[in-house]
């Protein structure tokens, strides 16, 4: 079945450039130029992916990705936001907002469409059939859930991805220039993009509750998961 992607933009030349080249993927798109529509139809049609614009009328691209990201039903949808917003605080909001990754404005469409599939990767091919337990963790990689004693934790794609990368790498460091080739398949990584992983992160440990303290950083390298105990 194909995927379902939807693309949220109040310019019509650029809904139309990104739906031309995501359905040349093979995705299925549909679109909104408003932000009160984007929320009825991510909720309506719970679309693996949403491209998401930041200056939309009515709602704004960073209170809808705060909207979905707080309602179990949408907590999974990847989102990248779009946007001519170019400074670094700008980017680190989005992501704190709950975005999976985002693309400046103007963009190349080559470039939209790699990082699209970076994102869903991941996401849409089961791991394996294991189920990862440390104390009170319990991480099923073929249905993707992820429970602290017994409760439900609902993580993003990038977030889930980036737990299971830090839990198969047994306690070895990784540091941000692998996590980013090996979760979001980005290579030679600048500056900015090795605070993506920061990001994730900081909001992994704040889902994880009493079992945060299990990804570790260390200094000037990187991250690892503490395995024992």
């Amino acid at each position: 079945m194909a995927l379902k992607a939807l693309i949220v933009d109040d310019e019509q030349a650029i809904v139309d450039l990104v739906r031309y080249h995501l359905e040349k993927e093979g995705m299925c798109c549909f679109e909104a130029g408003d932000g009160d529509t984007a929320l009825r139809l991510a909720r309506e049609h719970r679309p693996d992916l949403m491209v998401l614009d930041l200056m939309l009328p009515g709602v704004d691209g960073l209170e809808i990705c705060r909207l979905l990201r707080r309602d179990q039903s949408t907590a999974s949808i990847a989102i990248i936001m779009l946007t001519a917003k170019a400074e670094e605080v700008d980017r680190i909001v989005g992501l704190e907002m709950g975005a999976d990754d985002y693309v400046v404005k103007p963009f190349s469409p080559r470039e939209l469409v790699a990082r699209v599939k970076a994102v869903l990767r991941r996401g849409q091919v089961p791991s394996s059939d294991v189920i990862r337990r440390v104390g009170t963790l319990e991480v099923d990689e073929a249905k993707r859930q992820v429970r602290v004693e017994g409760k439900r934790v609902e993580l993003t794609v990038k977030e889930f991805d980036l737990l299971c990368a830090l839990m198969q790498a047994k306690g070895r460091v990784l540091n941000r220039e692998q996590i980013l080739e090996s979760v979001w398949g980005y290579a030679n990584a600048v500056d900015i993009e090795s605070r993506t992983v920061d990001v994730h992160i900081r909001r992994l440990r704040e889902k994880l509750g009493q079992e945060s303290e299990r990804v570790v950083t260390v200094k000037g390298v990187g991250y690892s998961f503490e395995c024992e105990g």
